[in-house]
């Protein structure tokens, strides 16, 4: 019966763990991109490390934030900060992370250095 316990109890935390999620960000090229190509970004007016976006309400319209999915872990220089609303948002080596609504295709990169304040996330 205990050899059965031990089965059930390792089968149960392996489970767990599988179910906890990865970023979801990938390399293209030089800079940062979502799981379907999307280019990401940062914005200036947040302060690194503070874990707190600047970018609510008009502006999270335009400039969506990366949301981080129930049950998603930090992993290395990727964090997950919550949102004033109570959202999970991913964020990389302290800078929040966006995408920009004007990008319609993987790859696109139409909000680097807008206003001077958007810039693709290089890595």
């Amino acid at each position: 019966m205990n050899r059965l316990l031990a089965i059930f109890a390792a089968t149960l935390v392996a489970g767990t763990s599988a179910m906890a999620a990865a970023p979801p960000i990938e390399r293209n090229g030089t800079y940062l991109v979502d799981q379907a190509g999307m280019t990401l970004y940062t914005f200036d007016n947040d302060t690194a490390l503070s874990g707190k976006s600047t970018c609510n309400g008009a502006c999270a319209d335009n400039w969506p934030p990366l949301m981080a999915e129930p049950g998603a872990t930090p992993d290395g220089s990727f964090t997950i900060i919550t949102r004033e609303d109570g959202a999970k948002q991913w964020a990389h080596n302290g800078k929040l992370l966006y995408l920009f609504k004007s990008d319609k295709y993987p790859g696109e990169r139409k909000g680097d250095n807008a206003r001077h304040i958007w810039h693709v996330v290089q890595d």
